[in-house]
């Protein structure tokens, strides 16, 4: 049988999740719901919400149908308070959330306080939410708890009905509730634009991805918010930025929480494992979370873990692929496993200009690609997406699928800063329901339906302008749809084969009709060792840096 017909079977968990002593933190209580040593939850339903303009909308009516007691907590790594969710002028984020306090909701956020504008990043646009979210009633901590050049870059949110749990739901992913996100199928962009680097265009096209989850990792993710919130670590080193919050009444005299709820009940007739998976560094000397002094490194371990498990398919959309440190994950399960095929999906171009950020984004890509290639030349292939105008698409999702078991969605990018330094959420799901009662082999199972939805839009299988019911698409015609490239080997030939086809066809002028699909072969990424040499200081230190503590940079442990 080939790849893609051969009989599935239940999945062993124990296989691919980490257990608590895996993780690699005991001061965390993330498992302390779970029994039997585990770390993940069962009885979960995880949706795939791709594109901004998608998550923007079940977000909006999840928060809109909240009441009396209800919870609506988030965090952010970039926001802007007039970030629409909708076309509706009344759907902008401040007055959403202003609404849900107005009705008696519980509105909280932890705002990544950003660091200096002079470095690009959007430290006055995050204080103005945090403000007009104050001013609305909301409770907003602007967290500043990371290294030196750290990020908290986790972005979901936590929706908890009061009296009616089966209705909660927790959004995780990498979409921030700001400009520039809300995209669709088609990549005309946000209407509310962000700017980046000019190959973009005025309003950049963005692939994206979120995933929503009921049932009891709902309860997980509530966590990973608690011990944020109730850490006793100051919010900020600096002394001065406390006084500036106090006076702009962003202070540390955060409301209490209430107690938490129990885990909402399983899902009927669905049964996805979920697995979180965190980064947090350790902080430095004489500074240190709570919940994790040492850090927390889950995302590394859990993705090595899992990526040794694989045999036949390794399928990435990912912002950054950096790093010979991280590339070795992959580089090894190339060489352990001869029928292995990696297919990744990533930006055409950095989202930045100028060498002092262009140079060393290239040069982690530099690090992190060649090696890969050079492993296995005929069973990789990179490639970067554009929409039908012939403007690139920036590729900003963070997914990654092994053999149509194990899939990830989250903030954490397949670096060394994701994996290390800066605080990160992924929640990795295996569908428990594959391979298992009747119509077994007419069920995609959760994996396997993320990467091919996916695919259809990359391949240009659906009508554009319909591209966004594929999701309510039964799997069986999904697979009809897509049965070519259900087999690893048949996924890896049919991208190779559109990307080029259409490169062919921009080499030849753009003459006669476009060929169907969104692929582009990557440009090879270079860069001259005088400018590699200039840019190692700034990638090492500024981009790409390391949060662990020393001894495991020596060892090269996570």
């Amino acid at each position: 049988m080939s790849g893609g017909q051969r009989a599935r079977r239940r999945p062993d968990l124990s296989a691919w999740l980490l257990d608590r002593t895996g993780r690699g933190n005991p001061a965390t209580r993330i498992d302390a719901a779970h029994q039997d040593g585990v770390a993940w939850s069962r009885g979960n339903l995880a949706r795939p919400l791709v594109h901004g303009s998608t998550y923007f909308a079940a977000l909006l009516e999840a928060v809109e149908s909240t009441g009396e007691g209800d919870l609506v907590w988030f965090t952010d790594w970039q926001g802007n308070p007039d970030q629409r969710l909708s076309d509706d002028p009344d759907s902008e984020l401040v007055g959403v959330l202003g609404r849900a306090v107005d009705r008696g909701a519980d509105v909280r956020a932890l705002v990544w306080r950003s660091q200096p504008s002079l470095l690009g990043y959007s430290h006055e646009e995050h204080r103005d939410l945090g403000s007009q979210l104050q001013e609305r009633g909301a409770d907003v901590v602007l967290d500043m708890r990371v290294r030196r050049g750290g990020a908290h870059h986790q972005k979901f949110v936590v929706v908890r009905y009061a009296g009616s749990p089966a209705r909660d739901v927790a959004f995780v992913g990498g979409i921030d509730l700001c400009h520039g996100r809300r995209d669709d199928a088609n990549h005309g962009g946000d209407p509310q634009a962000e700017e980046i680097a000019e190959e973009y265009g005025d309003r950049p096209p963005w692939h994206d991805v979120q995933v929503a989850l009921r049932g009891p990792v709902v309860h997980d993710v509530e966590t990973v918010f608690r011990e944020r919130w109730e850490d006793s670590t100051p919010t900020s080193r600096s002394f001065v930025r406390r006084l500036r919050d106090s006076a702009d009444d962003l202070h540390e005299e955060r409301r209490p929480l209430p107690p938490q709820a129990p885990p909402p009940p399983p899902v009927p007739d669905t049964d996805h494992a979920v697995q979180l998976l965190r980064t947090f560094p350790r902080l430095g000397p004489g500074w240190a979370y709570d919940f994790a002094p040492d850090g927390e490194r889950s995302v590394a371990r859990g993705y090595t873990r899992a990526v040794q498990q694989a045999r036949h398919l390794v399928y990435i959309e990912d912002q950054f692929l950096w790093g010979g440190e991280m590339s070795t994950v992959l580089v090894e399960a190339l060489e352990a496993n001869p029928d292995l095929h990696l297919v990744a999906v990533l930006p055409q171009f950095p989202d930045q200009e100028g060498w002092f950020a262009r140079d060393p984004q290239m040069l982690g890509r530099l690090r992190g690609v060649q090696r890969v290639l050079m492993t296995a030349p005929d069973r990789v292939a990179f490639f970067g997406l554009e929409n039908h105008a012939g403007t690139p698409v920036y590729v900003h999702a963070k997914v990654c699928v092994l053999d149509d078991v194990w899939a990830s969605i989250g903030s954490d990018n397949f670096c060394r800063r994701s994996w290390t330094n800066d605080s990160e959420l992924s929640a990795a799901v295996v569908d428990m329901t594959v391979g298992e009662g009747d119509g077994a082999e007419a069920r995609a199972g959760y994996a396997r339906r993320l990467r091919l939805t996916l695919a259809a839009e990359h391949l240009d299988r659906l009508d554009p302008d319909h591209l966004t019911t594929l999701d309510a698409m039964e799997d069986a015609d999904l697979l009809d749809v897509m049965a070519d490239c259900v087999a690893p080997a048949d996924l890896f030939a049919v991208f190779n084969a559109s990307a080029d086809a259409l490169d062919a066809w921009h080499a030849g002028g753009r003459v006669g009709p476009r060929p169907p699909g969104r692929l582009r072969r990557l440009p090879e990424p270079r860069l001259s060792l005088p400018r590699q040499a200039l840019a190692a200081p700034m990638y090492r230190f500024l981009h790409d840096p390391d949060g662990r503590p020393a001894r495991m940079r020596w060892r090269k442990q996570f």
